[in-house]
This record gives structure tokens, C-alpha cells and sequence, in this order.
């Protein structure tokens, strides 16, 4: 019988990296990802770093996962629309999603465009509820559009970073 572990952990949307890093940990401890749902890990007994854990912020796409499935990595599950989470065996080498300074770039871009459409669209409910009879609700909707606005700049500032670093490189 497979032994089965079921954690429930928040991350928020910049701490990706900290996501990864936990999951990766547990991975060397003996305990892959299975599955997920929304802020739950599903994790099954395994040899300790037989796994490699990788998310991306990235649309469900067929193609992609098939695409995945050739590189060896195995799709886990999603979490919310667009985090897709990867595990590959480490025998199959080295796992990585994104392999230089423009990709990781390129992935913080995705993420900020989405959590400004969000935003925004919370400021304009926020505020327009305000004026109107929901006017006792538009708190919550401005309180989301401070919240994601405090991820965006957590994001710009991750993305300020790499880019100062590709910067160096040149």
C-alpha cells in the first residue's frame, strides 16, 4: 500500500520560487507531489531525491503537457487557471523549465500582465461599487486591488532583478 501525505499550505503569487523550493524539499525527503488543489499538496511515499519539482505559470495546453511528456517530465496537476506543476525523475537529468535570464523574464511578464487585469478590474468594481447601493462590499474589491498591486511590485522587482543581472552578462 502506497503511503499518502496531504499538507495544506498558502503560498502567494511572488513566492513561487519559495513554492518550489518546499516542494523540492520534500521531494529529497521522500514525499512527491501527486496532486494538488486549490492551497493543498497531495504527496506519496518515494526514494528521497528521486524527484524534481518544477511550476510554471502557464495556460492548460495539451501540446505543452505532450511537449513535457517528451522532455520525460510528467504533468502533476494545476492549481487555480494557469500554475501548472512538473516532476521528472532525477536518472533523467538535470529539470529545468526555464533556462536562461530571458525566459525567466519572459515568465514574470505572464504572471504581471494577468495580476494587472485582475487589479485593475478590482479598482474599477471597488470604486464603482463605492458610489453605488453595493457600497458596503467595495471595500473587499479595493483591499484585492491593494493586495495585487503589492504582487505586482514584488514581481517588477524580481524581474528588475534579472534583468540588472542580464545586464552584467552582456
Amino acid at each position: 500500500m502506497t503511503e499518502l501525505k496531504k499538507i495544506r499550505k498558502w503560498f502567494w503569487v511572488w513566492e513561487f520560487e519559495k513554492e518550489e523550493e518546499w516542494l523540492n524539499a520534500m521531494a529529497q525527503s521522500g514525499w512527491v507531489l501527486e496532486k494538488t488543489a486549490f492551497a493543498t499538496y497531495y504527496f506519496r511515499r518515494c526514494e528521497p531525491d528521486e524527484y524534481t519539482i518544477r511550476l510554471e505559470f502557464h495556460d492548460y495546453d495539451e501540446s505543452y503537457i505532450q511537449f513535457m511528456a517528451e522532455t520525460n517530465a510528467e504533468y502533476v496537476g494545476r492549481m487555480g487557471c494557469q500554475w501548472l506543476f512538473f516532476r521528472k525523475k532525477a536518472e533523467h537529468g538535470r529539470f529545468d523549465i526555464f533556462s536562461d535570464l530571458d525566459s525567466r523574464i519572459k515568465h514574470l511578464n505572464k504572471i504581471s500582465k494577468v495580476l494587472s487585469v485582475i487589479a485593475l478590474a478590482n479598482l474599477v468594481i471597488g470604486l464603482a461599487n463605492s458610489f453605488s447601493t453595493a457600497a458596503s462590499f467595495a471595500w473587499i474589491n479595493l483591499v484585492a486591488a491593494s493586495l495585487l498591486t503589492y504582487a505586482l511590485g514584488r514581481i517588477h522587482g524580481k524581474k528588475e532583478s534579472l534583468e540588472k543581472d542580464r545586464l552584467i552578462l552582456e
